[in-house]
Order: C-alpha cells, then structure tokens, then sequence
C-alpha cells in the first residue's frame, strides 16, 4: 500500500505593523504608490496638469513631449485609478476627453517641486560624476 503525501505551502505570514510602515518591506502598501510616482511620465504629466489646470490629450501630449501616445494612455489610466488624475469625456462630435488633477494629484505637487528643486541644483554635480565614470 503506498502512502500519498500531500504538502501545501504554508500561507503567506500576514505583514507585520512594522511592514506595513517600512518602505523597504516588500510587505509595504506604499511601495506601490512610490512605484507609481517614480515612474517615468507621472512626474511630468502631473506637472503639465498643474501648470495649464485641465488639457486634451494631443494637448498634454505635446507638453510632456516625446511619450508615445500608447505610454501616455497608460499613464493617464493609471493615474485615474490611482486617483491622482481626472478624466473628463464629453459626448461632443468629434468625442472630445480632458484631464485635470484631482485634489489628491495636486498634493503631489509640493514633493515634486523638492525633488525638482533637488536635482536642478545637483545636476552640474551628476553630469560631471557621469562624465567621469564614461571617460
């Protein structure tokens, strides 16, 4: 008679207060909102909202410059779901969308200009170190 051994993996532990709180935790909710921010549109689409208050696509296209309209639809969709951006759509003819910040977006704003302020005035400082790491 042959005995069937059957292992399951144990679950997962749930995170601890301390995890949920860490950002260096994998376990940390934030990571995610951090991943949103650092990625490579969000910071210049919403700087380009904040400037003109509400933009059509083809409009915050050309201020954001060189995002290929399939990355920038996915930008806008992840931002609408994050509830950092709001899209409009009228039932105009031709269909016509605009997008604007919403309060939680503008929030954004005063982290971003630390960040900006931040490199505009190291970048003299990281272009010479990558001068010197390729030369």
């Amino acid at each position: 008679m042959s005995q069937h051994h059957v292992t399951t993996a144990a679950p997962a532990a749930a995170p601890t207060d301390d995890e949920e709180r860490d950002v260096l935790s994998p376990n940390c909710p934030s990571r995610v909102i951090l991943s949103r921010i650092g990625e490579r549109w969000t910071m210049f689409v919403i700087l380009a909202l904040s400037r003109a208050g509400t933009l059509r696509f083809t409009e915050l296209r050309a201020r954001v410059g060189e995002v290929t309209p399939k990355v920038l639809t996915e930008t806008l969709r992840a931002l609408e779901a994050d509830g950092l951006v709001e899209r409009r759509a009228y039932a105009d003819s031709p269909p016509r969308v605009e997008y604007s910040l919403t309060p939680l977006g503008t929030s954004l704003l005063e982290p971003i200009a630390a960040m900006r302020e931040w490199a505009e005035r190291h970048v003299p400082e990281v272009l010479a170190s990558r001068d010197r790491a390729t030369g």
